[in-house]
């Protein structure tokens, strides 16, 4: 007979769960933490809506509150299978404004049997700041925007620490109740929700204004749906002001919630969508943002990963790469020397041109240490095979548009130069995957033998489309078989209607 195989604690892991009752939607996030590696194993998300049950004087109906009692009662059977101490359950806007809030509080204590937390705006601004932080990384100052169901939270920060937030009593379902009765989606309600939007922002406005931030990240809810409406309509960008003005007029074409009919949006957003989409408006105009990503992460991820001493400081990126190369055995010091000279010709070609933006070397960085991602699959078309993986697997850190190009320069990084995946980005963003694309490209060829070795210090001349690489005296032809790689990588260049030259 086998002997029992023993596991210890380290390898057996431990599970966490996060419970955020909010405004609109409860959700609950249930992850498996392994050697330092944050899984996701379990998501629910019901809609709740309880900020509909709020009448003017901020009494919680009975019927809203049954709403939300039923679902903790789906909720609770989870939760008896994870650790008490492993356990946070925060409740947010509407249990804060509700006069008759603790009615509530009291039975879903007893259904859920762990403690319920009413926590301030100040705290879920903090919190959602740093989910997004933890699961977003980026440089820089970052502006935060969070659109609840009766609540906005608006937060500068920079790495993990926020640096000025604030938490505004607007939300997508307190909106709609107000300024589109009947559901009428006209110009007039329109204009009465940015105006109500605009009154509440104009106070902060010049406090946030004031930070010299770099990127703007949604977290989750409006700024999601619209991500997911532009997937669908195969548009890979980020969020613009005239997308949203765009999607203000195609509700305004509808007439009224009951006709709404956006290809990319779904059944279960309809209902607040246009008011969500008043707030963001407003937002856009106020802070006077160009641009929006979807971040990874939000309140219930900062209530997760603030219960994690052990991962707190981990660099997001770098684990996830590393969890990534592990589970699909890729040959890390070959992707390293990819890596190496990717971004050495891209610090050149950044120098040479003004195409650089949108965490450039972040992009090619991920792409040139996942670029064989799909050959342990087969040899043949490892690039097609990694960017299917790619477009499906999480990677904590990255935006969804920076996941998008990461994914596609993988899928083009070999054979014949295809081009047609970058037309569906935005202008200024395609120039920028085109210089990385033909970075990636090179570097693969020059890393051909693997080792470090082999690889020389080479100079690139950027002139437009015409680039130029020298190599070291006599270089190319003491390795005759690269020299005959780039010269192939050159013609298919060249079929692209790009110019390179090696000498």
């Amino acid at each position: 007979m086998q002997p029992e195989t023993q596991y210890d604690a380290e390898t057996l892991g431990e599970y966490y769960a996060a419970v955020d009752l909010g405004s609109n939607s409860f959700h609950m996030v249930v992850v498996h933490v392994v050697n330092g590696s944050v899984q996701i194993i379990g998501k629910v998300k019901q809609k709740v809506r309880l900020a509909a049950g709020l009448d003017k004087d901020m009494v919680l109906s009975l019927e809203a509150m049954e709403r939300g009692w039923q679902c903790l009662e789906t909720f609770a059977e989870r939760l008896q299978d994870i650790p008490a101490s492993n356990i946070r359950i925060v409740a947010t806007a509407t249990l804060r404004l509700a006069r008759n809030a603790q009615d509530f509080i009291e039975k879903a204590e007893q259904i859920l049997k762990h403690p319920l937390q009413v926590i301030s705006g100040e705290e879920e601004a903090r919190q959602i700041y740093l989910g997004v932080a933890y699961t977003s990384a980026n440089q820089g100052n970052t502006l935060v925007i969070d659109i609840g169901g009766a609540s906005t939270e608006i937060i500068i920060g920079n790495d993990m620490q926020p640096i000025h937030l604030v938490s505004l009593d607007m939300g997508c379902v307190t909106f709609m109740e107000r300024y589109f009765l009947d559901g009428e989606l006209s110009q007039a309600n329109f204009d009465r929700a940015m105006e109500a939007a605009y009154a509440l922002l104009d106070p902060v406005v010049d406090s946030f204004l004031c930070f010299d931030w770099h990127n703007c990240l949604g977290a989750s809810g409006t700024p999601q749906a619209i991500t997911e409406i532009l997937v669908k309509q195969e548009i890979s960008d980020a969020i613009r002001l005239d997308y949203l003005y765009n999607l203000k007029q195609q509700c305004i074409d509808c007439g009224n919630l009951a006709n709404l009919v956006i290809d990319g949006l779904e059944p279960n957003r309809q209902p607040i969508f246009p008011s969500g989409l008043a707030i963001l408006l407003a937002l856009f105009e106020r802070l006077k943002i160009a641009t929006m990503n979807i971040s990874g992460g939000a309140l219930r991820e900062g209530l997760i990963y603030g219960m994690l001493d052990n991962v707190k400081h981990n660099d997001r990126r770098t684990q996830t790469i590393n969890t990534v190369m592990r589970r699909y055995h890729i040959d890390k010091p070959h992707a390293v020397n990819v890596r190496k000279l990717a971004i050495n010709l891209c610090k050149q070609l950044c120098k040479q041109s003004d195409l650089c933006h949108l965490d450039t070397e972040a992009v090619l960085d991920a792409a040139a240490m996942l670029h064989e991602v799909g050959l342990h699959i087969e040899y043949k078309k490892h690039h097609d095979h990694g960017a299917y993986i790619l477009n499906y697997i999480d990677l904590p850190g990255y935006t969804r548009l920076q996941r998008a190009a990461i994914r596609d320069l993988v899928k083009c990084h070999r054979q014949a130069v295809k081009i047609e995946p970058f037309n569906l980005y935005h202008d200024d963003v395609r120039a920028m995957l085109m210089g990385l694309l033909r970075i990636l490209r090179i570097a693969v060829v020059v890393c051909l033998r693997r080792h470090q070795q082999h690889i020389p210090a080479i100079t690139l001349k950027v002139d437009n489309q015409d680039w130029t690489l020298t190599f070291p005296e006599n270089w190319l032809k003491e390795h005759p078989l690269i020299n005959a790689e780039l010269v192939n990588e050159a013609w298919l260049q060249h079929r692209a209607g790009w110019h390179l030259t090696c000498k």
